[in-house]
């Protein structure tokens, strides 16, 4: 018993070392053919957005608030897929695709 209470514990710190690393990685994503960029963090962060005026038309702003969501759904998508990986490595084999919201 006591056993398995250590090899869980040790469990629980590798994937919150995991989520750290995730974390402190930056993802990007564009949009429009490059025209809006977002950065986010493996946490989820959006840590920037770029946008070329080239994008910026007064008369279709719907058109960059389309381009501004596709990126940043993109760049979260990404973040999502980076921590999912940095956990799954961290987890003994077969419990990689439980399916865990989150990760």
């Amino acid at each position: 018993m006591n056993q398995m209470m250590k090899q869980a514990q040790q469990m629980q710190e590798q994937m919150v070392q995991a989520q750290q690393e995730a974390a402190a990685e930056v993802v990007e994503a564009s949009a429009g053919g490059g025209m809006v960029t977002v950065k986010a963090t493996g946490g989820g962060e959006i840590v920037g957005i770029t946008i070329d005026p080239k994008a910026i038309d007064p008369d279709d702003p719907e058109m960059l608030a389309d381009l501004v969501t596709a990126a940043v759904n993109e760049a979260l998508r990404s973040a999502n897929a980076l921590m999912e990986s940095k956990v799954q490595g961290m987890l003994p084999g077969g419990l990689g695709g439980l399916g865990l919201p989150g990760f």
